[in-house]
């Protein structure tokens, strides 16, 4: 099998490849995806493409913030054990101000990485272009890193990916429907060790998220720890306009919440209804849970506790630029790399 070819049936099994220019086509899109460009197999030309991005009016320093900059020369670092010959450091730029040195990665989620910045790139591409995602496993074994390494590269641009816009959705006009749901599989399904609680509500020791949806608009999902009529009073107000029409199912939770807006339309899935006049359902939401659990369940079969938000900031992310092509969606979570860090130390504190 030729590499070429081969690596292309691993990432996108429904593309077809154009031999006479060594482009990845979508089928029935004019946009397409090159796999093969040097960003995603040299690291200069991956230092190149994040610059481009993040210093379109040259670099800024990520210590003090000015403009007034100079490039170094690359630099030779000293031999190490992993590297007899030593390594050269490219991309260096110095701040006439703070004068202080750094490179385009500082200050972002792929600072201090050992694994090439290519790779990052690479990564930031396959994940951003799935439909439902791409387990730490297959990317391990597709860029030759280990799977510990895999899993983080993973979460630190699922860390990129977050939101920063944290204004309320919705609006005087707009309608913003608001749901819960349960990740986790079944009790019985337990090992026998785990089995606690099989008498209980079917809920029991699964995970509860909170999502709401502005009809044509963005997505934003909270894991709680248990959903009370206090706690959706605080993620709705918080994070949904009080001109917004809303809507829910019959959880008594809403009713309290339900008044402060300008309108509270509830479907009464307790009896049955699912929607009524076309305006008043929760599909939208429904709709994407569906994605949601589907993803969780077919790709990545477990999620802990301690990361749940994150997987879900992954899927809100994936939803909120369902409109962009892949190569705008992987832009755009490269541009939210900036500001952002997450160490290995501590990767539950950086996902609040």
């Amino acid at each position: 099998m030729d590499g070429r070819n081969g690596l292309a049936d691993q990432c996108f099994g429904n593309c077809i490849l154009d031999k006479a220019a060594p482009l990845l086509h979508y089928n029935h899109m004019e946009n397409a995806i090159d796999i093969f460009a040097p960003r995603f197999s040299n690291e200069d030309a991956a230092r190149e493409h994040l610059e481009a991005l993040h210093w379109s009016d040259g670099p800024v320093c990520p210590h003090c913030g000015s403009f007034n900059a100079k490039r170094l020369p690359p630099q030779k670092r000293k031999a190490t054990k992993a590297h007899p010959g030593g390594t050269v450091r490219k991309g260096v730029v110095q701040c006439n101000d703070c004068r202080q040195q750094y490179t385009v990665t500082v200050g972002t989620v792929f600072e201090r990485s050992k694994v090439p910045l290519n790779k990052w790139l690479l990564v930031n591409h396959l994940l951003c272009s799935s439909k439902k995602g791409m387990s730490a496993h297959q990317i391990a074994r597709m860029i030759g890193v280990t799977y510990k390494t895999a899993w983080f590269m993973m979460h630190r641009i699922r860390e990129a990916m977050k939101d920063t816009d944290q204004g309320p959705i919705g609006g005087y006009g707009k309608t913003v429907e608001a749901d819960e749901t349960y990740v986790g599989g079944k009790v019985k399904n337990r090992h026998k060790g785990k089995r606690h609680g099989e008498n209980k509500s079917p809920f029991h020791q699964k995970q509860p998220v909170i999502s709401l949806v502005e009809r044509g608009g963005k997505v934003r999902s909270f894991h709680v720890a248990k959903v009370t009529g206090p706690l959706l009073r605080q993620v709705l107000v918080t994070n949904a306009h009080r001109g917004s029409w809303l809507m829910t199912d019959d959880h008594n939770g809403y009713k309290a919440a339900g008044k402060e807006y300008v309108g509270h339309g509830v479907v009464k899935h307790s009896l049955g209804e699912y929607g009524r006049s076309g305006v008043f359902h929760t599909n939208t939401i429904e709709g994407f849970f569906s994605i949601f659990k589907r993803g969780i369940i077919g790709v990545y079969h477990h999620v802990s506790e301690a990361h749940l938000k994150r997987y879900a900031v992954e899927f809100d992310f994936r939803y909120n630029t369902r409109k962009m092509n892949d190569f705008e969606r992987s832009t755009e979570a490269l541009k939210g790399a900036r500001g952002k860090r997450l160490t290995y130390r501590r990767p539950v504190a950086a996902a609040a």
